[in-house]
């Protein structure tokens, strides 16, 4: 179920390591997700996707998403692979520290109680990253869940949270297992003997600790994921790994005493890619690139003290976050071995003040904010070694860069009756570019994307207006919106091959060659329309869409991309969805994604079809906490299309995929 924040959040649970939801959220495009919603998910990017324009770079989950590029971005203004919005879990970032990227297998959705999706809304209080919007994640707090699945293809899945009480100390502990054969995104006749399926092995673990101190409450959280997958053709393949720890202290706000929260972070990626480049006709590929080792450690410092009298809620706060990191390499495969390295990478850093205000009044409620942040990106280097001599055919070491930002939000929402209300709002944000953007260049098939040390953040201004309806059997709810993101970070082509390029070196024929650049500005303008009905007990029906109408305005730096449309970008979305109990203890739910075509590149040239998916599921409750379910992903066994490669051949997401599984909640 998909739902708005109430205005007034009486209940505050006292053993989060959490502020409660702050009252001014009401003023701006925040949908939330509940626990029911992702009692249903088996992967997270997946119940995010129930939210039209929500999802990752590419039209696929990260079940056969590579790392790369399972960058989440809202409201279909631009996706990228770094992605453009924030995802945090109870404040920590979850974003990877070296490319932006969110690995979602991390995260199994039976150790969440909930997800908030504010949909731009401004950096607020949330921080650099928070360009198109946020994720905010809550980790379970109490009681537990766990299911155990299998499906087609070689599928399995096991995950499972649950919580306790040692003394003092309460603990939630969080684990998944998943692996599936997968599918081979290339089909005949286009597909040749290279071609293999995107298989993929991933873990996850974590556990915190709370205490409480007087009327303060002390967490302390561990967790690590690894996961390994294939790339879809011979001889490619990604493995990705990392750790998290934070130690949070939190006293909840009540009856005129302020509350407060101090939280310190450490985050830890790596990752390895194996790149082939592929015979035209598919029959064989060769080496092209190995990423053996991208060691990355993010830290961070975030602290906030709220106060709320006489209808008048006030939150100060601090945030900084440091990453460092580096790609280390192998290219240039000739004679049968590499014969070049490359390591390449730097160090950036963002640190922000900012205040919050929210004043209620009868049916009246202003919201606002400012924020000044300082950015920098130093210390950077991509230096290109012969492996045979040891010379350094490169040695590229940028000059630092650094500067401020100062964003804002203001918003407003007012009760018209008990059943409907307004609200409007103006806000800006910013995204720096990533160390990956910042340094790495990287290979995918022929095509190569050069990387542009010289990058600054990308910022975004959005006005928006809305109305709801809520009442008892039906929420509506429609909101209109306008961005422009300036300076804007997109892979420009700027060469085709066959022919050879200063620091790309050769160019195939079929392959074309980019470079990220600040290409000028993105306008977008949209609408988002939103509707959940209960007719009747045990029947909801629910349904949203979305259109965003973006283009691109190159100017002098790239005027051939001027009224183009961003890749990845579709105009139209829409979702559809059924909960309905036709007997006691039997649950039928029917979810469907539509999305209008796409473009795979910049220049609009490789066009990626409509597609529908359709995902059933039959649940029947053998006790009061034990349900054994059935469930279709792609029931009609759609094509959808999610890459194409300059001589035309086409990549597709998963089959329809067969589920049989057992679930429980307590």
């Amino acid at each position: 179920m998909m739902q708005d924040p109430p205005v007034v959040l009486d209940e505050v649970v006292v053993t989060a390591p959490r502020l409660p939801a702050a009252e001014g959220e009401a003023a701006f495009s925040v949908i939330r997700l509940d626990g029911a919603t992702l009692d249903r998910a088996t992967r997270l990017d997946e119940a995010l996707g129930q939210v039209p324009a929500v999802g990752l770079f590419r039209r696929t989950s990260s079940l056969t998403a590579n790392p790369t590029t399972q960058g989440l971005s809202l409201r279909a203004i631009a996706p990228t692979g770094a992605g453009r919005a924030l995802v945090t879990l109870d404040g920590v970032p979850l974003n990877d520290p070296f490319g932006g990227w969110v690995i979602w297998a991390q995260v199994p959705p039976e150790g969440l109680s909930g997800v908030d999706v504010v949909r731009a809304g401004g950096t607020g209080p949330y921080g650099a990253g928070a360009l198109t919007g946020s994720v905010l994640l809550r980790e379970r707090d109490t009681g537990g869940a766990w299911t155990a699945a299998m499906g087609e293809r070689g599928s399995a899945r096991l995950a499972g949270s649950g919580t306790g009480d040692l003394g003092p100390l309460r603990w939630v502990a969080t684990a998944g297992l998943e692996r599936t054969d997968g599918h081979v995104p290339v089909r005949p006749p286009d597909a040749g003997a290279a071609d293999r399926p995107l298989d993929l092995e991933a873990n996850s673990a974590s556990l915190r600790l709370d205490l409480p101190v007087g009327n303060a409450l002390i967490s302390g959280r561990v967790s690590a994921f690894e996961e390994m997958r294939g790339s879809g053709v011979e001889g490619s393949d990604a493995e990705a790994s990392g750790t998290a720890l934070s130690l949070t202290a939190t006293r909840q706000p009540d009856a005129g005493q302020p509350g407060w929260r101090v939280q310190l972070w450490r985050r830890t990626s790596d990752l390895q890619n194996r790149f082939v480049a592929t015979e035209p006709d598919r029959s064989a590929t060769r080496p092209a690139n190995h990423q053996f080792q991208t060691p990355a450690t993010a830290w961070g410092l975030n602290a906030a003290w709220r106060m709320k009298r006489d209808g008048l809620e006030t939150e100060l706060g601090v945030d900084t976050r440091r990453a460092e990191g580096e790609t280390n390499e192998r290219y240039r495969f000739m004679g049968g071995e590499f014969t070049r390295s490359r390591q390449a990478g730097g160090e950036t850093s963002v640190a922000g003040v900012y205040a919050e205000a929210s004043a209620t009044h009868g049916p009246w409620l202003v919201a606002g904010g400012l924020r000044l942040d300082h950015w920098a990106a130093r210390d950077g280097l991509r230096v290109e070694r012969d492996l045979q001599t040891d010379a350094v055919v490169l040695d590229d070491r940028p000059a630092d860069q650094s500067g401020e930002v100062f964003s804002a939000r203001l918003g407003v929402r007012r009760a018209l009756s008990p059943e409907w209300s307004a609200r409007a709002a103006a806000y800006s944000a910013f995204r720096p570019a990533t160390l990956n953007e910042l340094h790495r260049p990287f290979r995918v098939g022929n095509d190569i994307t050069e990387a542009n040390a010289g990058l600054v953040p990308e910022q975004l201004t959005g006005i928006e207006v809305g109305v709801a309806r809520e009442t008892e059997p039906l929420d509506l709810r429609a909101t209109l919106f306008a961005n422009r993101i300036e300076d804007a970070i997109v892979n420009v082509t700027i060469g085709q091959g066959p022919g050879t390029f200063p620091r790309a070196g050769f160019v195939p024929a079929g392959g074309v060659l980019r470079e990220r650049q600040n290409a000028g500005t993105i306008e977008a303008v949209g609408l988002e329309l939103e509707v959940e009905a209960r007719p009747r007990d045990g029947l909801t029906l629910r349904g949203a869409l979305s259109a965003t109408d973006a283009q691109v305005d190159g100017g002098s730096q790239a005027p051939q991309l001027t009224g183009l449309r961003p890749a990845q970008a579709p105009i139209w979305s829409a979702t559809a969805g059924m909960d309905w109990t036709p007997a006691p203890d039997w649950t039928v739910s029917v979810d469907a994604r539509w999305e209008s075509r796409r473009f795979d590149d910049d220049l609009n040239s490789r066009v990626l079809n409509p597609a529908l998916t359709v995902s059933a599921r039959a649940e029947r409750r053998l006790s009061p906490d034990l349900a054994a379910w059935v469930e279709a992903v792609n029931l009609f066994d759609a094509d959808v299309e999610t890459a194409e490669t300059g001589t035309g051949v086409v990549s597709f997401g998963p089959p329809r995929t067969v589920w049989i599984g057992l679930s429980r909640q307590w």
